[in-house]
């Protein structure tokens, strides 16, 4: 059995795979245009975008918007024709302003978690550009399509459903993380589908479903398409790939890792979150803190003065290769990970994994 296309409106993807958008720096214009050439969907990460120019968040407001124009400029350089995505989070401070700079330097689809997007249709209303919210339960969809169809009269043109074993910033308490009572995310799956059914029947819209956190191998992509999903996220297996953005150093701690190295911690945002067990994790559990000079607030859920260090700087310092002293995030599976290949050997895999 072929993978069937993925199909959102009117595009129309040969492999219904779509690249998760990592921040910060992780998946820029190198590894979007890679997987959208070769038949995906790749996916700029947003986040802080601006520190691939500035060392420190000092001038980040600035240095976001102009990066991101520029990153989303490369990338369709790179793979001319193609549909290039763009992830950015509710919880940035400046979400409007981004999810603006990135309709207007032409991105194809703008993929927005970390948060309910209730504003996106207003900020790309009269834009030729996908919307794409990530949920992790029907309950939240349930609350963004509600809002969509009474404010604009418009529904989403795909989700994202996110499961708990995704990496980075994740949408279930800690608590039930930790003690793993969140549902499956095929379970999750059901729900969501038998839920865009009906508001199928209700407006004559189809809305495909896109699942992802901790889909690895072909016959999980395979298993969902045959649940009626329309496609999978994928992020963590396009780290270790020659094209991702992250330094070779980051590709090899995902290469290294072992499943007792993964760690469920508390962001300073307030979220819980899964990285990497490094040096740098385990000071900040033992209570040390970094001093943080913020004059401007990245994300929402900060307080500048109250955080043991910036999220930003910590991540960034990771995708340059410092693995004293960066924050590492990471899907729950990433000790699968056994080399560094190429984004066309990667589907290559993929399909050999499906077709099994």
């Amino acid at each position: 059995m072929p993978w069937p296309p993925l199909v959102i409106k009117e595009m129309e993807l040969p492999i219904p795979i779509i690249q998760g958008g990592m921040g910060v720096g992780i998946s820029l214009h190198r590894l979007a245009s890679a997987v959208s050439n070769a038949g995906g969907l790749g996916v700029i990460a947003a986040a802080a975008i601006g520190l691939e120019r500035i060392e420190t968040v000092k001038d980040l407001r600035r240095a976001d918007e102009e990066v991101l124009k520029e990153e989303i400029r490369l990338a369709k350089e790179m793979a001319p024709g193609k549909p290039i995505g763009v992830n950015i989070m509710v919880a940035v401070t400046n979400y409007e302003e981004k999810v603006k700079a990135a309709i207007d330097a032409g991105a194809d689809a703008i993929i927005s978690g970390a948060g309910l997007p209730l504003t996106l249709p207003q900020v790309a209303e009269g834009k030729d550009v996908l919307l794409i919210p990530i949920v992790s339960s029907a309950k939240a969809a349930e609350v963004i399509l509600k809002r969509w169809w009474k404010r604009h009269k418009r529904l989403p043109d795909a989700f994202v459903l996110e499961g708990p074993l995704a990496g980075g910033h994740l949408g279930f308490s800690e608590e039930e993380l930790v003690e793993e009572k969140v549902p499956d995310v095929f379970s999750i799956l059901e729900e969501l589908i038998h839920l865009t059914d009906k508001w199928r029947i209700k407006t004559g819209y189809k809305i495909p479903v896109i699942v992802a956190g901790g889909i690895y191998r072909g016959w999980e992509v395979r298993r969902a398409i045959e649940m009626g999903a329309a496609g999978v996220q994928m992020a963590t297996r396009f780290v270790a790939t020659h094209e991702c953005d992250a330094d070779v150093a980051f590709k090899e701690m995902y290469v290294k890792a072992k499943k007792e190295d993964v760690l469920i911690i508390k962001s300073p945002v307030g979220m819980p979150a899964r990285a990497l067990r490094t040096s740098f994790v385990e000071r900040m559990l033992k209570g040390e803190t970094v001093p943080v000079r913020c004059p401007y607030n990245c994300l929402k859920p900060c307080n500048p003065k109250k955080v043991p260090y910036c999220i930003a700087e910590a991540l960034i310092r990771a995708k340059r290769g410092d693995t004293e002293n960066g924050l590492f995030f990471c899907g729950a599976r990433v000790y699968e990970v056994d080399g560094i290949y190429s984004v066309k050997e990667v589907f290559e895999q993929l399909k050999r994994e499906y077709e099994a």
